[in-house]
């Protein structure tokens, strides 16, 4: 029996449920298997059968629409994700975080827009579910708040891939342009340096500028905090109190233990940032940021002028072309690993993007040296 657009939507959209929910059982023992603390592993595989769960139920549901759920296989994001999960479980963790975090706000809309009660309630059962996951994963990594409201700031390897990124095009898009102008090897090569420094002090300093702007504001709101709770303490008693039974605690004990707290300035200050602002310690180190942003566009810049320092002429210009390429599409599936698309999507998205810039940028450079050819000529 055919099904109608809308009944296909949902099933496609069940179908991604289904997929998501079972990749993070198959990443949560991937931690599992990498950490060391006893205790933790425990809790990650105690995370997995719960995700396990969850698959079970969107692949009821599917069934039940008339719908074959094939065997489970890891998709190429989680598997690119369980790769860099095995150098260390910080970062995965780190991603499953905002996983759960996204999935919150899915599920919420998925509750809202859900045909019928059993497919909403299970949206909404969910809904808590990844939220309580989301928290259980905040503590073990030391931070607060609720993360499906937060923006989160960029972290090492964020910022070293889209410097790269950045770094790779531009300085691409400079080289072919040169080489559309027909001029000697060692001008592209002078070019493609001079682009590569350009590009990586351009960026390092708005890495540098962007983390000091955030940084700054991240104080901005510690103060503002600071001038509420010396002002209207009681107010904000009052909301401490409410954050506490937002947590599950009865009303008295968390009236009680807001009380207890509003007595030190200090430590209220510390708690309201956490559970209020999702902000912990200020540990943006502008500089920092700066250097990573400022060396990964390095990297990324130097590869189309590499093949200009070892190789002739000709040889050099189709080296360098072929090798830009592979490394869009190298660090578009790279990048699906913040955009959560699949890696084998996203780099062909990033190589289309290199293509068109090679193509623009060749095109442009051939009509500049034709212009000023004509221009010159008696």
């Amino acid at each position: 029996m055919a099904r109608s657009s809308e009944g296909q939507s949902k099933v496609r959209a069940w179908r991604e449920h289904w997929q998501d929910e079972a990749d993070a059982a198959y990443l949560y023992r991937t931690i599992a298997q990498v950490e060391r603390d006893p205790q933790r592993a425990r809790a990650f595989r105690a995370l997995a059968e719960v995700e396990d769960k969850h698959a079970a139920r969107w692949a009821e549901l599917l069934r039940e629409a008339g719908v074959d759920v094939p065997p489970y296989r890891p998709s190429g994001r989680a598997r690119l994700l369980a790769w860099a999960g095995r150098l260390g479980p910080g970062f995965l963790v780190q991603s499953l975080l905002r996983e759960e975090a996204r999935e919150v706000k899915t599920y919420l809309m998925e509750a809202h827009r859900a045909p019928g009660e059993g497919a909403a309630g299970l949206a909404r059962a969910l809904a808590r579910e990844s939220a309580e996951h989301a928290g259980r994963l905040g503590e073990l990594l030391g931070t607060d708040g609720e993360p499906w409201h937060r923006i989160a700031s960029g972290g090492f390897l964020r910022n070293a891939v889209y410097g790269f990124n950045d770094g790779l095009t531009a300085n691409f898009g400079l080289v072919m342009g040169v080489l559309g102008a027909s001029v000697p090897p060692r001008v592209v090569l002078l070019s493609g340096i001079a682009g590569l420094i350009a590009d990586a002090l351009s960026m390092g300093s708005s890495g540098f500028l962007a983390a000091k702007s955030e940084q700054e504001v991240y104080a901005h709101e510690i103060a503002v905090e600071r001038e509420e709770i010396r002002l209207m303490p009681d107010l904000e008693e009052e909301e401490l109190a409410l954050l506490y039974q937002s947590r599950g605690i009865g009303p008295e004990v968390a009236r009680q233990l807001a009380r207890d707290i509003m007595s030190r300035p200090d430590q209220a200050l510390r708690e309201k940032t956490h559970m209020e602002l999702g902000i912990g310690e200020l540990e943006i180190s502008p500089l920092r940021e700066g250097w990573i942003t400022g060396l990964s566009t390095a990297v990324g810049a130097f590869i189309p002028v590499l093949p200009f320092l070892v190789l002739p002429g000709p040889v050099a210009a189709w080296t360098s072309f072929a090798i830009s390429m592979l490394s869009h599409f190298a660090v578009g599936a790279a990048r699906s690993v913040f955009t959560g698309r699949g890696p084998i999507r996203s780099g062909i998205d990033m190589f289309l993007v290199g293509l068109g810039v090679a193509v623009v940028g060749y095109m442009v450079g051939d009509r500049i040296a034709h212009v000023l050819a004509v221009g010159r000529a008696p």
